[in-house]
């Protein structure tokens, strides 16, 4: 146990970074809180605490014992992998904290005009303006999903792999990239105020699915692999598990814990998707039943 415990590290540069974006966003919870008005959103609550943990499990898997343990087990890696790339990142984004951190770190900008204060013209070109942006952002769902997938089965081709093994550098570039494509691709499915996913639910299912079966063949190729892929573990010592059998024990991390929060979402989705289906069927049923003209005569007695 006391070894366990011991194996902490003072990552300088990620403790600045976790105190910087962890102190600007309560900075800005206080901001949004002390204004006038009612709060923008009704779980803020709930959000800050999302974002607040997301954040602080990534600063764990780096500086906790399982960032010591990922130097000497490839399944510690991996896990560690699934947590800065997919937990970590999903938790940041259900926190929605865009508003509170451009409080805290002073990024906004002036305020738009009241509609009643633009121009004919002024109003066009916004419109002009967010539908070239509603195109654009149409190709990005797969775009980011594409990318997510690139970056995940690169980091774990053998020589990158092993390069961050090696090099704090490129460790450091592996952690970057895993939390900012993890990020991109959660925006891509959840609801993030006051960003939200262009895709309709069901075709979110559908990125998510493609995302899943993407990570599961890389996990399988890990676990029926009886080669050696990563050759930079042989220096460690390995007590209980031989390094093919704790490369194959990681790809098993791989291929099952991220279907967890896939599987959680994927079924969150399809049931959102159902009910809004049911609702506008009911909806529209409902105004063919006030719109039908009645069979009775509008007035007893006469014909």
């Amino acid at each position: 146990m006391n070894m366990v415990v011991s194996h902490w590290s003072a990552n300088v540069a990620a403790l600045a970074v976790y105190a910087v974006a962890a102190a600007a966003h309560l900075l800005g919870m206080r901001g949004e809180t002390t204004g006038s008005g009612p709060p923008r959103q009704p779980h803020r609550l709930a959000r800050a605490v999302a974002y607040q943990a997301g954040l602080l499990l990534a600063l764990l898997a780096v500086v906790s014992p399982m960032g010591y343990w990922s130097y000497r087990f490839i399944w510690a890696r991996n896990l560690q992998d699934v947590v800065l790339a997919i937990v970590a990142p999903a938790l940041i984004v259900l926190g929605a904290p865009w508003r509170p951190l451009s409080r805290g770190l002073r990024l906004e900008g002036g305020r738009l005009p009241r509609p009643d204060q633009r121009t004919a013209g002024d109003a066009a070109d916004g419109d002009a303006a967010r539908r070239n942006r509603s195109a654009g952002w149409r190709a990005w769902p797969v775009a980011v999903a594409v990318a997510f997938c690139a970056i995940w089965w690169a980091w774990h081709a053998p020589a990158l792999f092993d390069a961050a093994l090696h090099s704090s550098a490129v460790y450091a570039l592996e952690v970057a990239s895993y939390l900012t494509v993890g990020t991109l691709l959660w925006l891509q499915l959840v609801d993030s105020p006051p960003l939200r996913p262009q895709l309709s639910p069901l075709r979110r299912v559908g990125l998510l699915l493609g995302v899943a079966a993407s990570g599961t063949v890389l996990g399988l190729i890990r676990v029926y692999s009886s080669g050696l892929a990563y050759p930079a573990y042989l220096g460690f010592r390995h007590h209980v598990l031989s390094v093919i059998s704790d490369q194959q024990v990681g790809g098993a991390v791989l291929w099952v814990i991220p279907l967890v929060p896939f599987s959680i979402v994927a079924v969150a989705l399809a049931v959102g998707w159902l009910s809004e289906d049911e609702s506008e069927a009911t909806a529209a049923d409902f105004d063919r039943l006030l719109r039908h003209k009645s069979a009775w005569p509008s007035r007893p007695g006469l014909r």
